[in-house]
């Protein structure tokens, strides 16, 4: 049995990686398991799964789960809670599904103990992806990803030298405003972006998505992964998600891995990599699909894709910006107190007014993001 600790166990990955486990009971142990406030899902995860470890980001919220629970857990809180768990809950597996740069110090620390990650974070290469990969390569942990279009690309170069790779194709669905104008864009709410037509994500990951900045975030963290030039990778629109994405070979092959759109699919093989297990999840069936289409996307619509490109061909500090402004932006959108089109302006006017940081530490990633949270929020 594999022992595996889930950073954001509440959230929608971390629910469905639950489930997975809830289906393969032989699978896995739960050693770990955190959120941020939820604290009454987390109880009942607790009851279930029965973990050694939790914590809770929210310290009232944490003093309010203990009386509920075993006096045999151990109960962290905050940030250094999540390092703490992350990295004494003697996993085999850290899931990495909170959202937010808040990912990044219990993955690197997770990582300098030879910790094997199943990432979800995207903030975490994003911000950091570098320093994480060096830092993996040193210490032997495996990175193995998550997202759909991430573990689509390392699903698709099993078998294949790195060196045969011409480019990879990132898909994207194109959210919830694929046919939306640009000037509906301009008076869109919350709720009607939050409606996305194929995949049940979080709040915020669903707004990146209609932005497309979930797509921007996912460049840069292709970049880092497969270790890529910024010019080998292409993003298109598929608004089907049937295709989760592709690697051209120098040859012009062209490798796809296709499914229903599922995360439990890709978690399921981060997680059990380098064994498929046979599942009873609905088979793709292509012809009820009919048809599969491709669009290049719109750079004036989607200005946050160029913005991703912009801030990783720039590279150092420029995409912690890129992220944290959007995080915020995102959040601000969430709240009502900005429009839609305004999250990608205020994050390209943080952009332009920047520093750079040539070869940054962690600590001055850190810096950054807390002193714009501070200015920002």
């Amino acid at each position: 049995m594999k022992k595996l600790t889930i950073l954001g166990s509440t959230g929608s990955i971390g629910t469905q990686t639950l489930e997975i486990v809830r289906e393969y009971p032989n699978l896995f142990q739960i050693q770990g398991l955190t959120c941020n406030q939820n604290i009454e899902l987390l109880e009942k995860q607790i009851f279930e799964f029965k973990p050694k470890y939790v914590c809770v980001m929210n310290e009232e919220a944490a003093e309010k789960l203990k009386p509920k629970i075993s006096p045999a857990i151990t109960v962290y809180t905050g940030l250094e809670g999540l390092i703490n768990i992350s990295t004494e809950s003697k996993c085999d597996i850290l899931l990495t599904a909170v959202v937010g740069s808040i990912g990044l110090l219990p993955t690197y620390e997770a990582i300098k103990k030879g910790i094997d990650i199943a990432l979800a974070n995207k903030e975490t290469l994003v911000t950091a992806g570098e320093i994480i990969m060096a830092e993996a390569k040193k210490s032997g942990s495996k990175i193995l990803p998550v997202d759909s279009e991430h573990s689509a690309i390392f699903q698709c170069l099993q078998g294949n030298d790195m060196s045969s790779v011409e480019k990879i194709i990132l898909t994207a669905s194109g959210g919830s405003f694929l046919r939306t104008s640009l000037e509906t864009l301009k008076f869109v709410k919350p709720e009607e972006a939050l409606k996305h037509p194929n995949w049940d994500m979080g709040k915020k990951i669903t707004i990146d998505s209609a932005t497309m900045m979930n797509k921007g975030l996912e460049v840069i963290e292709a970049k880092w992964l497969f270790d890529l030039s910024i010019d080998q990778i292409d993003v298109v629109i598929h608004p089907e998600s049937i295709i989760h994405s592709m690697v051209q070979y120098q040859d012009r092959s062209v490798i796809a891995q296709m499914g229903l759109p599922d995360m439990k699919l890709p978690i399921l093989y981060a997680l059990n990599y380098p064994k498929r297990i046979k599942t009873d999840y609905e088979p793709l069936d292509l012809t009820k699909i009919g048809q599969l289409n491709f669009l290049a996307p719109d750079l004036e619509k989607f200005r946050a894709l160029s913005l991703a490109y912009e801030s990783i061909k720039i590279g150092h500090t420029m995409p912690v910006v890129l992220n944290t402004a959007n995080e915020i932006y995102v959040q601000k959108f969430l709240e009502n107190k900005i429009k839609f089109l305004e999250i990608a302006e205020y994050v390209e006017r943080e952009m332009e007014q920047h520093d750079i940081i040539n070869n940054p530490t962690i600590e001055d990633i850190i810096k950054i993001e807390n002193e714009m949270k501070e200015r920002l929020i």
